[in-house]
């Protein structure tokens, strides 16, 4: 059955009576259906009206559902991993009417998130660390003696990650009382990749159960299915079953990304998270302005024209970071690891050291996983691979898992890393280019969505560590670095300040400050990211070895956690619109 998209609140009798678990539980499992029906139903109506994670919260109802029904939540512990598929689970647990507020200021959280819920068990933003969470909750409980069930549920691509298996392993040594659920629909954001996602489809299209449970009963779990898991008449006695169990347990069901709604069963990765639901028969509005993205990805295909050595390695998120068209054009020379952002930087240099030359495309809050390796298999070694970071700074709607908040201050500290911040999309591609050139680790910064539409016409790289005058002005010079450029210009022409696009957090242009402190007794910085340990500490910490005595005002992205909005209200929030720059820079004249 496929739906259509509501234009007004649907009818949902049933759901309506629904607030919180035990009511479910009051009803029959011949009215779950209906039940499963009706918050379809809902979800697609409030998710059409906020926009958010879509596919993934359609394809996991019956699932939902059905742990809700056979658990006693919220003492029993449920974690949902990734955490995009909770839509409906938050529906149940007391959230339906602010289901419609989801993703906007003072709204609710697009992951779980302990504060919001006692029904939210862990916070899972990121992928693969249900299971570890997991088991120290089954380890806990043991410990105090409480009975509980625990229950965690992988998929959506989740599987993938190394993180995912270590839980596993350790779990089968504690014989801890543990329920995974792997939710198998062949999806992750993208298609999944590697070696596991095609074991599991292989298997479940000959039908090999038996060598598939093969596989995790090495590791000591009690494995049962595959099963529908949109089916409660498969799902239900498999979950009972699995629930009655002791120890390790692994339940694999097999679900449809977007289960219910035909534009997303065709299609799961455009629909995988959407602004708003057009009724179908319409189009998608998209963006004409090329995002920072896109013009990365332009980029890359013409260094891959010009350059045999050229390599793209992404973790998982090929969309995201605008690698579809280098993924088609460079078939051998594409590298999607699944999610795996360790085996991602660790895999590069290993091709950095075999003399080809490695962009790793990833996330700013994503290679954060990544740190260890980042230090010991590249920077120490001095290996050659330029790191394109996507989503730096603040993300929006996606809150503060996905904020890229803290790049500059983990990355400035590695010896010998050069630190690049563009202001628009001309300076992105001049800035690739100068990290590709550059021999040794690399990193360019650059924000979601579009900036300023300025596209290169021709693409050279800058003279390493060079920063730019663009206004001369007095009293007072506002040092930008990055995407904020806008809102200093705004502020420099109101108040008559001079202005310099840095371009570089490291090598920091020393030489341009030196220029600056003789006749502008207060410095700015400026910098969408963490005002501790960023570009501005960097700033001030030259300041401080040259013993210079001038005033420095450093303006980012305050010490604490910035909620979910769009990100021109978390830009305000943070006083990194033009008023609240012109409103701080005011207050020290």
């Amino acid at each position: 059955m496929f739906y259509t998209i509501p234009q007004t609140r649907p009818s949902t009798p049933l759901l309506d009576k629904i607030s919180s678990p035990a009511d479910l539980r009051e009803l029959t499992a011949a009215q779950l259906p209906d039940l499963a029906y009706q918050l379809r139903a809902f979800l697609l109506y409030s998710v059409g009206q906020t926009g958010g994670h879509f596919g993934a919260g359609l394809g996991v109802t019956e699932l939902t559902i059905a742990l809700h029904y056979l658990l006693e939540t919220p003492e029993d512990h449920l974690i949902w991993d990734v955490g995009h598929q909770s839509y409906p689970h938050k529906i149940l647990t007391g959230r339906r009417e602010a289901l419609l507020s989801i993703r906007q200021k003072g709204g609710l959280a697009p992951f779980p998130r302990i504060s919001e819920s006692p029904y939210d068990d862990f916070g899972t933003g990121h992928s693969s660390t249900s299971v570890s969470a997991a088991l120290g909750m089954a380890l806990a409980d043991r410990l105090q003696g409480l009975s509980r069930k625990t229950v965690a549920v992988i998929g959506d691509g989740a599987m993938t990650a190394g993180m995912a298996f270590e839980g596993l392993n350790h779990a089968a040594h504690t014989g801890a009382d543990l329920l995974v659920i792997l939710n198998d629909n062949d999806m992750s954001i993208s298609h999944n990749e590697g070696g596991l996602a095609t074991y599991l489809a292989k298997n479940l299209k000959d039908k090999m159960g038996a060598t598939t449970a093969a596989l995790f009963e090495a590791l000591d779990f009690h494995y049962s299915g595959p099963v529908d898991g949109n089916n409660f008449e498969q799902l239900l006695p498999a979950l009972k079953q699995a629930l009655a169990g002791t120890g390790p347990q692994f339940l694999h069901i097999t679900t449809v990304k977007g289960k219910g709604y035909a534009p997303a069963e065709k299609d799961p990765i455009g629909y995988h998270a959407i602004t708003k639901i057009e009724p179908i028969g319409q189009p998608k509005v998209t963006k004409k302005q090329p995002t920072f993205a896109s013009v990365f990805g332009q980029w890359i295909c013409q260094q891959a024209d010009q350059d045999l050595r050229t390599v793209a390695i992404t973790p998982a998120m090929s969309e995201g970071s605008g690698l579809v068209e280098f993924s088609r054009t460079y078939i051998e020379r594409y590298f999607d690891v699944a999610i795996a952002e360790q085996h991602a930087i660790t895999l590069a240099a290993g091709m950095a050291y075999r003399g080809l030359k490695p962009v790793v495309a990833i996330y700013s809050t994503f290679l954060q996983r990544g740190y260890d390796q980042l230090i010991h298999d590249v920077a120490i070694q001095e290996l050659d691979i330029l790191f394109a970071i996507d989503r730096a700074g603040l993300v929006g709607e996606d809150g503060a898992t996905h904020a890229g908040c803290y790049d500059i201050s983990y990355l400035r500290c590695i010896p010998d890393m050069v630190i690049m911040t563009p202001s628009d999309e001309q300076e992105l591609s001049n800035l690739l280019q100068t990290g590709y050139e550059y021999s040794g680790p690399a990193a360019v910064r650059y924000p979601r969505g579009s900036g300023r539409g300025n596209i290169a016409n021709s693409i050279s790289a800058l003279p390493l560590g060079k920063a730019t005058l663009l206004r001369q002005g007095n009293k007072a010079a506002i040092l930008n670095f990055g995407p904020l450029l806008p809102q200093a210009t705004i502020a420099a022409e109101q108040l008559d300040l001079t202005l310099v696009d840095m371009r570089f957090v490291k090598p920091l242009d020393q030489e341009m400050i030196d220029q600056l402190v003789s006749d502008h007794p207060l410095l700015i910085t400026l910098e969408d990211h963490s005002v501790k340990g960023g570009a501005g500490s960097e700033v001030s910490e030259y300041l401080h070895t040259k013993n210079y005595n001038n005033k420095l005002l450093t303006l980012g992205i305050p010490d604490r956690w910035i909620e979910h909005a769009s990100r021109e209200q978390q830009l305000q929030e943070c006083g990194l619109d033009s008023s609240g720059i012109i409103a701080a820079v005011s207050d020290i004249l």
